[in-house]
């Protein structure tokens, strides 16, 4: 037990170590020589002093990211060796007979040890945001948010849990492929009842009340061919300065929302740009093909996860402390593998929807044929939340679903 938890702290130390010298030694940021004195290098639309710290904050919150998804995977290694999961389980029984119940209590244990050991990143990365002022919650507000998030995402475990072990005892061999097929139907629910239901449990979505605004986004929406009724905006300056502007839900609850920030910071025919960006994502349906594409995914990673679970098992069972899949003290082990493999697939993930993005910022530029507005509105965008304009290569496969602020200026220049 000693010896996995030290390899285990062991290896993390030295990945982290090792991600310390990548990001603040090793990487190159700077712009390409090409570039430089264009629209696209940030000494010619940001100050010194914004330069500098996007710099700062990039590094820091890319260095978050890097330390705290294998933080959960060591976290789960321990609760697994030290025999915490298996004493879960045994109070879960002992509390209730019915498996139901069980569940439930169970993944109350798990869930509030592994927040109490997360809490203090998140926590981090409230205040690295705040100091730098793209976060402007009170710490009162973000708590709120964080038990939120913890009830939220617990209902969610239950339910899928509760279902995915029942799958598991009943049909052993091929419990991964039900799983994957009742998926589908949750996925495509979650995804309808998103914007209606969970999204305003965080924020307050009204419709868009500059009205000559709205009619001139209303406008471009026909152009596009979309049916469009209302364009919503949402409050996020009470929690960011940070700009965005997003399409979500399926069907009748499909929604484009603006921050209230970006209609603060951003010109009217900027923001007719990025409304067109996101038309383009509605026109080229690409909400349904993200869809489409992470239901593969789950295919592929349970099959996976039902082959290595068994193969861990069956070698490393004992010192686990765990006897057979079925068992629900298994779950930090699905949910670690779950997690690695996830990791995994994201740069294939993001270099996706790179491409899709890339795809809705031509769409966009062919809609309103204004390049200068575009441009203006990504420098803005970086401005306002302190992005690096040309991450390091890691970064980028790693953390980015869109192009780089570099690459999409220098599309933008040299468009025809």
């Amino acid at each position: 037990m000693r010896k996995t938890i030290s390899w285990s702290i062991g290896i993390y130390f030295i990945y982290v170590l090792f991600i310390i010298w990548y990001l603040f030694y090793f990487a190159d940021t700077s712009i390409p020589k090409e570039f430089k004195g264009t629209s696209a290098d940030p000494e010619t639309f940001l100050t010194p002093r914004e330069w500098m710290l996007s710099e700062q904050y990039s590094q820091m919150k890319n260095l978050l990211f890097f330390l705290a998804i294998p933080y959960d995977w060591l976290i789960y290694i321990v609760i697994l060796v030290l025999g915490l999961s298996r004493k879960f389980q045994d109070w879960a029984k002992a509390t209730t007979k019915w498996s139901a119940l069980q569940t439930v209590v169970y993944l109350f244990w798990l869930s509030s040890l592994v927040t109490v050991f997360t809490l203090p990143l998140s926590f981090i990365a409230y205040r690295l945001a705040k100091e730098y002022g793209i976060n402007t919650q009170t710490f009162s507000h973000w708590l709120k948010d964080e038990i939120i998030n913890f009830w939220v995402n617990y209902v969610l475990m239950v339910i899928i849990v509760s279902v995915l072990y029942w799958l598991i005892r009943k049909f052993e061999k091929r419990w991964w492929l039900y799983a994957w097929l009742l998926s589908i139907p949750f996925i495509v629910f979650l995804t309808f009842i998103q914007p209606v239901v969970i999204d305003p449990l965080y924020n307050d979505f009204y419709p868009l009340r500059d009205k000559e605004l709205e009619t001139k986004i209303l406008a471009l929406a026909e152009q596009a061919n979309i049916p469009a009724e209302h364009v919503f905006e949402v409050n996020m300056s009470e929690k960011t300065n940070a700009l965005n502007a997003y399409v979500t839900g399926i069907g009748p609850n499909s929604r484009i929302v603006l921050w209230d920030t970006t209609l603060e910071r951003l010109q009217e025919d900027e923001i007719l740009f990025i409304m067109a960006h996101e038309m383009g994502h509605y026109v080229m349906k690409h909400i349904y093909w993200g869809v489409a594409g992470y239901v593969l995914l789950i295919l592929i990673g349970l099959y996976a996860t039902n082959k290595l679970m068994k193969w861990i098992i069956q070698r490393w069972g004992a010192c686990l402390h765990i006897k057979n899949i079925k068992e629900l003290n298994s779950l930090p082990l699905f949910l670690l593998l779950i997690s690695l493999l996830s990791f995994s697939a994201s740069p294939l993930v993001n270099a996706v929807s790179r491409y899709e993005e890339h795809a809705a910022d031509q769409y966009a530029i062919e809609l309103t044929k204004n390049t200068e507005a575009a441009v203006s509105a990504f420098q803005e965008l970086t401005r306002a939340g302190l992005s690096q304009v040309n991450p390091p290569y890691l970064v980028k496969i790693f953390r980015y679903g869109h192009p780089t602020i570099l690459e999409r200026i220098v599309f933008l220049n040299t468009y025809e």
